[in-house]
């Protein structure tokens, strides 16, 4: 059981806090066996309401601290899809990620919280052709210098994405001219151009998760309804059909209904609900009469999805590696290959992706990576010693 904001408890509930806190129980409502009891709160310097727990109350919890983390919550952005302009700029000013400072005019700051905000409404203004400006961004971001800094930077994201031609490049379509001008650039202006690659491949591989998770459920459904499929005669095979995608459907709705389901597990569903709806519609159109020509249909179908995966796996692969062409022509040697490395193992759909497919240059320079790291572990530690 999860309770938000516990220091903001008044003092008459203080009694009963304690006691549900020591004896797992609220009144006479007990506490179900095996259940934990988390909490969370802020700090009083955050939260006018908070106010601190005596000895007796902490002495009846385990307190752990929560610092922000930057590198824990990247990891989080990506699988999240947060926009590539807030990773790369907090890539480059990590110290701008949590900011808390007290002023005259009251509290300036910037919040994991305030950048997820804002990457949904820097997309939203995407798709409107609207302009994100520092007005906009310190509504979120509300720490005026980092916001102004922030503003600044989205209008330069845009124009490196403009000049940079990332399709282009994914493409294999790499001008000299411009690795020459990313080789000589600025190193924010590199990481920029970094953050680019990054956040097009991460789309890239996403779908192709998405995809693969698609078809492994398609599949499972399609293996299931085999045998029956196989054995109906006449209208059944389209009966049955209708009956797995309503079954399908209720079981997701219940689900959600329960709240055991993201927002990427809704959009799963979505996805193989829809074909399912498909593979009926198309059922109907070709008039199948047995079980055996509708099951037929439905793994040339399937099949044809596989093989249009397929594709669109090697098209990631060969983005991958026309990617890596561009780094090494731009910046060989230099500290965005280690970036642009790090970041791969950051992202979720980047991992899945490279353990399908096996990337030369990845393992090299990961392998590279992995040991600088040691090495300045044990150097440190040697000076430590000393």
């Amino acid at each position: 059981m999860f309770i938000d904001e516990i220091n903001c408890v008044s003092e008459t509930l203080a009694p009963a806090m304690l006691q549900f806190l020591q004896c797992k129980t609220f009144g006479s409502h007990k506490i179900p066996e095996g259940w934990l009891i988390v909490a969370a709160g802020n700090p009083p310097e955050y939260n006018k309401s908070v106010r601190e727990f005596d000895v007796v109350t902490m002495d009846r919890v385990k307190k752990i601290q929560v610092e922000p983390d930057f590198d824990a919550w990247r990891e989080y952005a990506y699988a999240k899809g947060v926009h590539p302009a807030v990773i790369s700029y907090l890539n480059t000013r990590p110290a701008n990620f949590y900011k808390m400072e007290s002023t005259v005019d009251g509290k300036n700051f910037a919040t994991p919280r305030g950048w997820e905000d804002l990457s949904r409404l820097i997309q939203v203004y995407e798709k409107l052709e609207k302009t994100v400006d520092k007005d906009v961004v310190v509504q979120y971001i509300q720490h005026p210098q980092i916001a102004r800094d922030f503003a600044s930077y989205l209008e330069l994201f845009y124009k490196y994405r403009t000049d940079y031609q990332i399709d282009e490049v994914l493409s294999g379509h790499i001008d000299d001219i411009l690795v020459k001008k990313a080789a000589h650039a600025s190193f924010d202006e590199k990481l920029s151009v970094t953050g680019l690659l990054l956040s097009r491949l991460n789309k890239v591989f996403g779908n192709v998760q998405e995809e693969e998770e698609k078809l492994a459920s398609i599949f499972d459904i399609l293996k299931e309804a085999k045998e029956p499929l196989m054995g109906a005669q006449k209208e059944q095979p389209l009966v049955y059909l209708e009956d797995v995608k309503n079954r399908f459907q209720s079981d997701s709705l219940a689900k959600k209904k329960a709240g055991l389901l993201s927002r990427e597990d809704l959009h799963h569903d979505q996805q193989v609900l829809d074909t399912l709806e498909k593979y009926v519609m198309d059922l109907k159109k070709e008039n199948v009469q047995d079980g055996q020509s509708a099951f037929s249909l439905l793994r040339g179908w399937f099949n044809a999805e596989k093989e249009e995966y397929d594709n669109g796996f090697d098209k990631a692969a060969k983005q991958l590696e026309y990617a890596f062409d561009f780094m090494e022509s731009a910046f060989a040697g230099g500290q965005e290959l280690v970036v642009f490395i790090t970041e791969l193992n950051t992202s979720s759909p980047a991992v899945a992706f490279l353990q399908e497919y096996s990337c030369e240059r990845y393992y090299r320079y990961n392998k590279e990576l992995l040991f600088r790291e040691n090495t300045r572990d044990i150097l440190e530690r040697i000076r430590q010693l000393g």
